[in-house]
C-alpha cells in the first residue's frame, strides 16, 4: 500500500549543488511540457488570425474555443484518473496524440465546415486537459524531492517565455504561412510533446502497479483523489486563495484593463505594457523562486499571491500609467512565488498514487471557474461602476490569501507542520 510521504522537517530543504537543467530526462520531461504549453497558446490566437483573414467569423471563434474549454474541463478530471491508473508517460503520449490529431482536423474545417472544426476544438482541449495532471504527477517521478522547486520554476520560466515571444514569433510565420500550415504546426508542437518525455526510471518513479482484481468507478477514483485533497488543509486554503484571486482579481483585470486603457488613458500602450509587465514579473518570480527558500514557505506564498491585488487596485483610481504597469509587473512576481511552491508541495505532500488526481482537481477547480468570474464582472461593472468592482476584487485579493493563511498546516504547506506548532 502507497503511503503519504511525511517530510523529515517542515522547512524546505535546500537545492542541491547543479542546475536541474543537466538531467537529460527532466530536459525530455521540459520540452515535452514547454511544447504542450506553446501549442496551448498558440491556438486561440491562430484562430483570431483565421478571424481576421475571414476564414472564421467571430461567432464560430466564440463556439470553437467553448468547445476546447469543455473539453479540457471534461478531461482533465478523468486524465487524473488515468494517470493515477495507468503510466503517467502513457497518459500523456496518447493525449498528446489525440491533441495533435485534432490540429489538422481544424485545418481541414477551416472555411469549410464549423461543425468539424468544434469536433476538432474539442479534442484538443480533452488532450491538453488529461495531460496536465499526468505532466504534473510525471514532474514527480521524475525529479528528486530535493530539486522539484527548482524544476517547477524551469517548467514555469519556460510557459512564460513561450507567452512573451509567442505574439511575434507567429506573427513572423503568418507573414510566411498561411493560417492552416499554422494549425499543422500546432500539431507538430503536440507531437513534440507526445514522444519527448523519458519512461521514468530514476529512485523516484513510481513502481508499477499491480493489476487491479475489481475495477473501481472511475467517478469513485476521482472521489477518492477529493477525500486525499480534504486530508490537507493547506491545499484546501491555498485552493480557494487561488480560485478567489483568479475568478475575481484577474477576471476583473481582464475586462477593466482595456476599458481603462481606452478611455482614461486614451492608448493602447497601458493595455499592452501592463500585460508584457506581468509576463516579465512572472519570469522574474520563477527565477527568484528557483533559489529562495523563504523560512515560512506556505505563508510566504500566500502572501505573494495576495500581491495580485494590486493589479485592480491600480485600476481605481487616474495613477500615472508607469504606477499600472508596476503594479502588473508586481502581480506577475506574486503569482509564480505561490505557483512553484504550490506544485512542489503538491507534489511532496500528496500520496504518490493519487497526485495525479489531486492535481486534476486544482486545475479543474482554478480553470473552471475562472470563465464564471469573466462572464459575472462585466454585468457587475455595469451595475455597480468600475471602481466599486474594483474595489471589490483587490479587497478579496488581500483578504482570502490572508485568511487561508490562518488554517493549520498553511505555514509550511506540509501537514507536518501541525506536529511543530504550525
Amino acid at each position: 500500500m502507497t503511503t503519504t510521504p511525511t517530510p523529515s522537517s517542515v522547512k524546505s530543504p535546500a537545492p542541491p549543488g547543479g542546475s536541474v537543467l543537466r538531467d537529460p530526462a527532466f530536459l525530455r520531461l521540459w520540452a515535452g511540457t514547454t511544447a504542450s504549453g506553446l501549442a496551448t497558446w498558440a491556438l486561440p490566437f491562430v484562430l483570431g488570425l483565421a478571424v481576421l483573414h475571414r476564414d472564421l467569423d467571430a461567432g464560430g471563434l466564440g463556439l470553437v474555443l467553448a468547445a476546447r474549454t469543455g473539453g479540457f474541463l471534461l478531461a482533465v478530471a478523468i486524465g487524473g484518473v488515468l494517470a493515477d491508473r495507468h503510466s503517467r508517460r502513457v497518459v500523456v503520449l496518447w493525449s498528446a496524440l489525440a491533441a495533435a490529431v485534432a490540429a489538422p482536423a481544424l485545418a481541414a474545417g477551416l472555411g469549410r465546415s464549423l461543425l468539424l472544426m468544434t469536433v476538432a476544438a474539442a479534442l484538443a482541449g480533452a488532450g491538453q486537459g488529461a495531460c496536465r495532471p499526468a505532466f504534473q504527477a510525471l514532474t514527480a517521478e521524475t525529479v528528486a524531492p530535493a530539486r522539484r522547486q527548482q524544476a517547477n520554476a524551469a517548467m514555469t520560466m519556460a510557459v512564460r517565455s513561450a507567452t512573451l515571444a509567442g505574439p511575434a514569433l507567429t506573427a513572423l510565420l503568418a507573414a510566411f504561412l498561411d493560417v492552416p500550415a499554422l494549425l499543422l504546426g500546432i500539431g507538430v508542437l503536440w507531437l513534440v510533446a507526445a514522444l519527448a518525455p523519458a519512461r521514468s526510471t530514476g529512485p523516484t518513479a513510481r513502481p508499477a502497479a499491480e493489476p487491479p482484481t475489481r475495477r473501481t468507478a472511475m467517478g469513485a477514483e476521482f472521489l477518492d483523489g477529493i477525500r486525499e485533497a480534504r486530508r490537507h488543509p493547506w491545499f484546501l486554503a491555498g485552493l480557494t486563495a487561488l480560485v478567489a484571486v483568479i475568478a475575481l482579481g484577474y477576471s476583473a483585470t481582464s475586462v477593466a484593463l482595456p476599458l481603462i486603457s481606452r478611455d482614461r488613458y486614451d492608448t493602447e500602450w497601458v493595455l499592452a505594457a501592463s500585460m508584457t509587465a506581468y509576463t516579465v514579473g512572472a519570469l522574474a518570480g520563477a527565477l527568484l523562486i528557483a533559489r529562495w527558500r523563504p523560512r515560512s514557505p506556505g505563508w510566504a506564498a500566500l502572501a505573494a499571491l495576495g500581491a495580485y491585488g494590486v493589479a485592480p487596485l491600480s485600476l481605481m483610481f487616474p495613477v500615472h500609467p508607469v504606477l499600472v504597469v508596476a503594479a502588473y509587473a508586481l502581480a506577475g512576481i506574486g503569482i509564480e512565488l505561490f505557483n512553484v511552491p504550490w506544485f512542489t508541495a503538491t507534489q511532496r505532500e500528496v500520496a504518490p498514487d493519487k497526485l495525479a488526481r489531486v492535481s486534476s482537481l486544482d486545475f479543474l477547480v482554478s480553470y473552471g471557474l475562472a470563465p464564471v468570474g469573466l462572464a459575472l464582472i462585466a454585468p457587475a461593472i455595469a451595475r455597480f461602476g468600475v471602481t466599486a468592482v474594483l474595489g471589490a476584487c483587490a479587497a478579496a485579493c488581500f483578504l482570502v490569501p490572508a485568511a487561508a493563511a490562518l488554517v493549520p498546516t498553511t505555514r509550511h504547506f506540509s501537514r507536518a507542520g501541525a506536529a511543530a506548532g504550525d
